[in-house]
């Protein structure tokens, strides 16, 4: 018998495509799994690069958010089985502590502070013999339910802010409470512009400390004080800077992979004491109501987007406005002139992350798909069962977009939600 390699071009067609049903299986029959190198049938080295943690072209570490991997664990067993095959983490007396501060965006973790809780768990992880906690500071108002998932084994929820009372003024002497209370040996803050940014370089300014900014990546380095080395952006971006990692940390996105692997406890803190008082000059009025039609696509959490499926346009814009939700839109229904240029979704158009993606009548093109790898809930509404629009979303409903639509804007309306929709 021949012991030449044959080619099967049908399986290596669905290990290239991951949108496909069978992708998951014929990946493991090929023993690639998610590998981010392997042989290829010329002898040619072949990466993939969606494998989670792939190297980019600048040396840049990047994290795969196409949600391909959670589509690889709904077909190979539903979410329950994800769930069960975390490995259970307790750490009953944590020898230090690493204190993480997130923007919680919405009142939920985003996808940067999940980045951060990820480096918190590398810091506290590091010696097995030491083991440290991840100890996160939260706001009364948040509606997070998988804080364990995240890789959090303390909590402490802060109390509500005075009405009136700037946000910062009211979080930093809480913080200092914490920081004599429990004297976390790292303090970890996103640098954003969502809030963590400034409460960082504030927080640093209470505890005369000099903060790293713009970090990106950790290191371990015996020569640092703490054992740790950080490197970090500068110079607007186009220069790495390498320092010692000091106790306050401002850390971008993509600095380190979420945790997936381990749930953990997440047990719940309080702090003991009274903080001290700080005066505040600064009297927040609250939030400014806005448009959802007047947001851009790239910033909006809440995007209803309509495709070639959309028959009643009408009915479409006025379910946008009932659920307050920003407009968006597939190639096809803008070049057919149902929707300006700005709102086309996807790489030829917009890259959009938000928190909840409403596709209607979107079939899925590939290009779509790309524009929406950052959203954390797709939601698809479709006539065709297959399409690859379907596949990617986290919930699917199969019927007339437009009975839809009506049905979702009336059950809205009857729980007295709505908003002017004449």
């Amino acid at each position: 018998m021949s012991e030449l390699k044959r080619r099967n071009p049908r399986l290596e067609w669905i290990a290239r495509n991951r949108l496909h049903p069978e992708h998951a299986s014929v990946l493991a029959t090929l023993g690639q799994g998610q590998a981010s190198e392997w042989q290829g049938p010329n002898g040619l080295r072949r990466k993939n690069p969606h494998a989670i943690g792939f190297m980019g072209p600048n040396g840049i570490k990047r994290i795969d958010r196409s949600g391909a991997q959670q589509g690889s664990a709904r077909q190979a067993g539903g979410a329950a089985q994800v769930q069960e095959s975390r490995r259970a983490v307790v750490i009953e007396s944590p020898a230090f502590y690493i204190a993480v501060v997130p923007d919680m965006t919405g009142g939920r973790l985003s996808s940067h502070d999940k980045d951060l809780l990820g480096l918190a768990r590398q810091l506290a992880d590091a010696k097995e013999d030491v083991p440290g906690a991840v100890l996160a500071i939260l706001p009364a108002e948040h509606r997070e339910q998988q804080l364990g998932d995240a890789g959090i084994d303390r909590v402490i929820i802060l109390p509500e802010a005075p009405a009136g009372q700037f946000g910062p003024d009211h979080q930093l002497p809480l913080l200092e409470s914490v920081e004599r209370t429990f004297g976390p040996r790292h303090w970890l803050v996103p640098d954003s512009a969502l809030g963590g940014g400034d409460l960082g370089r504030r927080l640093a300014m209470r505890l005369q400390e000099r903060p790293a900014t713009g970090v990106w990546r950790i290191e371990p380095d015996d020569s640092a004080p703490l054992g740790w080395g950080c490197t970090a952006r500068g110079a607007a971006d186009s220069l790495d800077i390498q320092r010692p990692l000091p106790r306050v940390v401002l850390a971008l996105a993509e600095c380190a992979e979420p945790v997936d692997q381990s749930r953990h406890a997440a047990e719940a803190l309080t702090l003991e004491g009274t903080p001290s008082a700080f005066a505040t000059r600064i009297n927040d009025q609250g939030a400014v109501a806005v448009d959802p039609a007047s947001i851009a696509l790239a910033e909006a959490e809440f995007i209803l987007s309509g495709g070639n499926g959309v028959k009643d346009w009408e009915g479409f814009h006025q379910a946008a406005k009932a659920l307050g939700a920003t407009e968006g839109a597939s190639r096809v229904a803008v070049d057919d002139g149902f929707m300006a240029r700005d709102r086309q979704v996807g790489a030829s158009g917009t890259w959009v992350t938000a928190r909840v993606y409403l596709a209607v009548g979107i079939s899925g093109a590939i290009q779509h798909l790309q524009g929406i790898q950052s959203c954390d809930k797709v939601i698809a509404i479709n006539m065709d069962a297959g399409c690859d629009m379907i596949k990617r979303a986290d919930l699917a409903v199969i019927g007339d977009s437009t009975q839809i639509l009506a049905a979702l804007v009336a059950k809205v309306q009857q729980q007295g939600g709505a908003r002017d929709a004449a």
